[in-house]
């Protein structure tokens, strides 16, 4: 007896198993993240260095080298980066996929520590990071207030509301844009200190030693324990003002005295914006591998608990939610499924002209998409755009299996044998056949499994995903389906009369056989010419190939835009936060911007701001690269400013941000000829009238 026809003659126990199928498939199914693309999260490590007051070029020289060259022995670095800014240094190190991020931190940290006695002596010890650069934040949330000063907004941001969501499950880090921390700010007066001989250092130390507040000891009782408490914390700057830092003449010099004491901002040079007002943002980063949309929803309702608990004068604002996108497009790709199952039936039952025929092979269907959602599981796959376009394209595939063997059984059952036997002799029959054609369409996708990189881990997913789906329904097609003809169709009556539509039908069928003969015929008959119209398809194919757009992944509209202004090197603060404000204005007569986040001195140089645009929902506006250009020309116009839009990608490998989608990295021994290269090399790009948007990330003019 073949294995076939054991389900077969136990359709209790062929339906139990195809139950279980359904009912692991539909938990599997609820369990699986959601998200865009699949998880691909490379390991990448940032070392942060800052020596204040240094140029760039020592940063570079004196601390990027350095640094660079101890990170060049760890094991399955795939490429360093690093940036040096006036008193900073940062370094990104990105890893192999399959690298461990917690063993690569390990190795960093070790680095480190060999390479501090290489650097300056006064340097702060060198900080790194584990972190996601592909990983766009997936919430952005603005805290604004017209009452309350910003200093206010900005404990309530980084210590009530951070906080709170940092510790939420699948929140990897909370960053904060516009950060106003309260400070006091001392601005010294050359010509008094010089007239009283005080030096800087001087100062520093008298201010550091006598704000301090530090426990005495305890005194101890017969009745009661004291707590003895030296509190010389000094909180403002009135206080800071009567600070006695040095004796001259017998009396008491007073840092007021010598400097002017503000209450300040620790960073008056960092601003950030709601549209036209100020505020402070915060943007949410998930955990590699984490379900997004439900990310999302956990940082959502631990904001609407906080929000109880904040003043009704502070204003919360969901700038941008990720998972919005996410769900829209899944949901057309599940549309997309849904229609093509309904399509696949329709010609199932045009051909086959019986509601039951045409039930048994489409019952193959579900079960072989449902049954993959559980092997997706097992494997740590997600429900996004990929998995659910191979389960599109092998709504195609799994339904053959199906139709084969129906035809087989159909053909034996016309032979005036039992529903019973002709399903046995049908199965046997086809048994091998079915098999070997889910192994040979499975093994089509083999080498994208094996590939390797990110890109061999983006289309892994879906290359076992499809073929997962393929084997479902060969297994559903030699266990199923004989069981359901054996138990469903009826044997063959050579009068039996049909229907009008089965009449109307078979005239159609019949119709287009005897235009395809024809059509054969007239190809025969014509060979010579049939071939050259092959070649010409051919040759035309291949020019096409040529001409046609070429890249990873199509241009992806999740409503969100990036843009920055950026003005000539040596610009100062005050002129910065001018011209974004007038940019601002600009964005904000756009009707398709739904709302957008401006910062200056956060990201970029010093003579740069940045902007966070969240557009109208897809129906309501044009596509997000026709907003591109729209957007670039709205916001374009101020004198001294020059305005770079971008769509970002749905995944970025390689390079590092930047203000435009395309790069060209240079790079060479002699710094100072890399110099005079890439500047070449920018001019000449930006004289193609082929390209918009040139521009670089050397900064190394402004005006000294």
């Amino acid at each position: 007896m073949s294995l076939t026809g054991l389900f077969i003659r136990r359709p209790v126990m062929t339906m139990l198993l195809m139950i279980g199928i359904l009912v692991f498939g539909v938990v599997s199914y609820r369990k699986l993240p959601v998200s865009d693309l699949p998880t691909v999260d490379p390991t990448s490590i940032s070392v942060s260095a800052n020596l204040p007051g240094a140029s760039p070029e020592t940063m570079a020289a004196t601390v990027a080298t350095p640094l660079e060259k101890a990170f060049t022995a760890i094991a399955g670095i795939d490429e360093i980066t690093s940036s040096s800014r006036l008193g900073s240094t940062n370094i990104n190190l990105t890893f192999a996929v399959d690298r461990d991020v917690e063993a690569a931190a390990q190795d960093v940290n070790a680095a480190i520590g060999k390479t501090l006695p290489l650097l300056p002596s006064t340097i702060l010890p060198p900080s790194y990071r584990k972190q996601n650069e592909s990983a766009a934040p997936i919430l952005n949330i603005a805290l604004t207030s017209n009452v309350l000063p910003m200093t206010q907004v900005d404990e309530y941001a980084e210590t009530t509301i951070a906080q709170q969501l940092s510790t939420i499950e699948g929140v990897a880090s909370v960053g904060v844009w516009g950060s106003t921390k309260y400070a006091v700010r001392v601005q010294l007066d050359p010509s008094q200190m010089a007239s009283r001989n005080i030096g800087v250092s001087q100062i520093a130390n008298a201010i550091r030693a006598n704000s301090v507040m530090l426990p005495t000891g305890v005194l101890y009782g017969k009745d009661k324990t004291l707590t003895v408490q030296a509190n010389g914390q000094l909180n403002n700057a009135s206080e800071f003002r009567q600070l006695i830092i040095a004796y001259r003449n017998g009396g008491a010099v007073r840092l007021g005295d010598v400097a002017h004491v503000l209450d300040d901002i620790q960073n008056n040079k960092s601003a950030a914006w709601y549209d036209d007002e100020r505020s402070v943002n915060l943007f949410v980063q998930r955990q590699p591998g984490t379900n997004t949309v439900e990310v999302a929803k956990r940082v959502k309702a631990m904001l609407a608990e906080i929000e109880k608990g904040l003043p009704p004068t502070l204003k919360v604002h969901l700038q941008y939610d990720r998972s919005v996108s996410i769900n829209n497009a899944v949901a057309d790709v599940k549309i997309s499924l849904l229609i093509a199952l309904a399509l696949v039936v329709a010609v199932i039952f045009f051909f086959l002209r019986s509601a039951v025929a045409t039930m048994i092979p489409s019952v193959t269907l579900p079960l072989a998409i449902i049954g993959t959602f559980t092997v997706m599981l097992l494997l740590g796959f997600s429900i996004d755009n990929l998995s659910l376009m191979a389960l599109t394209l092998a709504v195609g595939f799994v339904v053959d299996d199906a139709i084969v063997m129906l035809e087989n059984i159909v053909r034996h059952l016309e032979m005036g044998k039992t529903p019973r036997q002709a399903s046995l002799d049908g199965a046997e029959e086809v048994g091998f056949t079915i098999l070997s054609m889910c192994l040979s369409l499975a093994a089509v996708f083999l080498p994208l499994m094996f590939m390797g990189g990110i890109i061999g881990k983006l289309f892994r997913e879906f290359a076992v995903t499809i073929s997962v789906a393929i084997l479902v329904s060969g297994a559903v097609a030699l266990t199923l389906t004989p069981m359901l003809c054996s138990q469903l169709l009826k044997p063959h009556a050579p009068n039996e009369k049909h229907g009008r539509f089965f009449e109307w039908t078979e005239r159609v069928l019949q119709g287009a056989l005897h235009a395809y003969e024809r059509s054969l015929g007239w190809v025969m008959r014509h060979r010579p010419l049939t071939l050259v119209f092959s070649a010409l398809v051919l040759v035309a194919t291949g020019l096409l190939w040529t001409v046609i757009p070429k890249g990873l992944f199509p241009p992806d509209d999740t409503g969100s835009l990036n843009a920055t202004a950026e003005a000539p090197q040596g610009t100062s603060f005050v002129e910065m936060l001018r011209l974004t404000r007038l940019v601002a204005a600009k964005l904000a007569k756009d009707t398709n911007v739904a709302s957008f986040t401006s910062n200056v001195g956060g990201m970029g140089g010093s003579n740069q701001s940045n902007f966070s645009i969240t557009l109208k929902p897809a129906g309501q506006r044009p596509p997000a690269d026709e907003m591109v250009r729209e957007l670039t020309r709205v916001m374009s116009g101020v004198p001294g400013a020059q305005i770079f839009v971008s769509n970002p990608p749905a995944i970025r490998i390689g390079g590092r941000g930047s203000k435009t989608l395309y790069q060209y990295t240079l790079h060479g021994p002699d710094i100072a000829q890399l110099y005079v290269q890439a500047g070449r090399l920018l001019t000449q790009l930006q004289d193609n009238r082929m390209l918009t948007g040139v521009t670089s990330d050397l900064l190394n003019t402004s005006p000294i």
